[in-house]
């Protein structure tokens, strides 16, 4: 396998405690999920991974560069998806908005930045939605269902072709079958050559054999708080 993300005794401590880690894995090509329960660091962890946090401890190297030495070149490399308060979609924009919004974000300041039609909609949307029914550019974000939400969150994120998409909290999707298509289209992302590196409370082993995806799972435990790590 040849590893896009090596991490040795990687963690993030602070004075009340573990973060997360110490953690020391792999990965791939392909999809990774990190899992863990509430408490592990699992957004920290990623966050980490795409150079926007520092850890306190360990090694750690994403798509060849050393972080956080060069966490400027790994983010431009990435696209975050999912995370809280991060990437959340103003409710009461439409679709086109946001994308256009999003397309002034990545492009030089001078550019002139024009309103976004359903062609455009589709050609932005379509990798990411597959059979996912695509909202027209005037529909209202709060009138699109929870996967459409998620997946749309997801295509403004690669709109910059990154090589790396994180996406957090798999489980915000609540309905087994919603969650369903959202690792199906996760699945397929990593199939058409976008590594994505995903995270969930726990492996969802009964979907992914329906669904014939075998991703790279790492394994995280809950932080310890300082005051019981010797105890």
């Amino acid at each position: 396998m040849q590893s896009t993300v090596r991490a040795h005794d990687l963690a993030l401590r602070f004075q009340r405690g573990a973060v997360y880690g110490p953690l020391s894995f792999e990965a791939g090509a392909g999809l990774t999920v990190l899992c863990g329960p509430t408490g592990s660091g699992r957004t920290s962890l990623m966050l980490t991974l795409a150079g926007r946090m520092r850890p306190s401890e360990g090694t750690l190297e994403v798509l060849g560069h050393e972080l956080p030495k060069r966490a400027r070149r790994v983010q431009k490399s990435t696209g975050i998806s999912g995370f809280h308060d991060i990437d959340a979609l103003e409710e009461s924009v439409t679709v086109g908005a946001a994308i256009r919004e999003r397309t002034a974000w990545i492009s030089p300041w001078w550019a002139f930045i024009r309103s976004v039609d359903d062609t455009e909609v589709r050609r932005v949307c379509a990798p990411v939605f597959g059979d996912v029914p695509i909202p027209a550019a005037d529909t209202v974000i709060w009138d699109l269902d929870e996967v459409q939400t998620v997946l749309l969150r997801a295509a403004l994120a690669l709109m910059n072709e990154p090589r790396i998409l994180f996406f957090d909290q798999v489980e915000q999707v609540h309905e087994p079958e919603s969650r369903r298509i959202l690792w199906q289209r996760l699945a397929a992302l990593a199939e058409a050559g976008t590594i994505v590196i995903a995270s969930a409370t726990a492996p969802e082993t009964d979907i992914w054999g329906e669904l014939g995806i075998e991703p790279t799972v790492v394994m995280m435990t809950k932080a310890v708080p300082m005051n019981q790590e010797t105890r």
